[in-house]
């Protein structure tokens, strides 16, 4: 009994340290006070203030390449991890294993090695580094993470799905299709949902492949921003808008999941 008490006040100090930042933001996102922790009184003038583009062109500038380039490599990440992740999972043992070991190497690297190795292959090949570059370097480190989301799901798949489906006369596409695909879809889901979260909170290798073309993305932006001496106060309805966004489709999808599972 006494070590079950231990363990709720555990997790639930656990739970305070992590979401404390976060609820202080949301918080003082309703006040108009430019230093945060100083509350003037309740206020939607910052929310106000963040939706008059003119007023934050390039916060906003930044939110939409921010979305577009987290979108993009998450989707090509989806796809390219999920094709990889079947190719690994029918090799032999022993070259899976190799594969699985490779996969892991971008994951366990470095972000600033990352991007640094990013930004000498753009140099050296005369690629002009912009959007096309932060969305070629995104999918680069993403693409692991979705092999990694895919593959538990093709072990926990009946092996003999995809050739009951070839001896019943579908083709090696349809079978794909039909087979194969619903039952890793929960895995490219969680893939590209990670995708997208690491694309959008992503700082080192996007500032080795942004280059100098006027082109920023919100961690660039905060980035600069704080190196002038503070953060504009409209970051904090932004940074609540966007938990607020996540943590409404996070519950969506779990009971989606959960819905599906009864009903299986």
């Amino acid at each position: 009994m006494v070590r079950k008490i231990v363990e709720q006040i555990y997790l639930w100090i656990l739970l305070l340290l992590l979401y404390a930042p976060i609820f202080i933001i949301v918080v003082y996102s309703f006040t108009e006070a430019k230093v945060l922790g100083n509350w003037t009184g309740f206020s939607w003038k910052l929310y106000r203030s963040l939706l008059d583009t003119g007023a934050h062109h390039s916060l906003m500038n930044a939110l939409v390449n921010t979305i577009a380039i987290a979108l993009i490599a998450a989707a090509v990440s989806t796809i390219l991890g999920s094709v990889a992740a079947i190719g690994i999972f029918n090799l032999r043992t022993r070259s899976r294993k190799a594969m699985g070991f490779i996969n892991t190497i971008p994951i366990l690297n470095g972000d600033i090695i990352t991007g640094v190795s990013l930004f000498l292959l753009f140099v050296s090949l005369g690629i002009t580094q912009g959007f096309t570059t932060v969305v070629l370097a995104h999918i680069t480190f993403c693409t692991p993470y979705v092999v990694l989301c895919v593959m538990p799901r093709l072990k926990q798949m009946n092996p003999n799905l995809y050739e009951a489906a070839l001896d019943l006369g579908a083709t090696p596409m349809q079978a794909l299709r039909k087979v194969i695909l619903p039952e890793i879809r929960p895995g490219m889901v969680s893939g590209f949902l990670l995708s997208l979260t690491l694309s959008i909170d992503d700082f080192a290798v996007t500032v080795f492949t942004i280059g100098n073309q006027g082109l920023e993305t919100l961690s660039t932006y905060i980035y600069a921003d704080a190196r002038k001496g503070g953060l504009t106060p409209e970051l904090r309805p932004l940074s609540a808008i966007i938990f607020i966004v996540i943590l409404v489709l996070l519950i969506i999808i779990n009971r989606r999941a959960d819905k599906a599972k009864k009903a299986v």
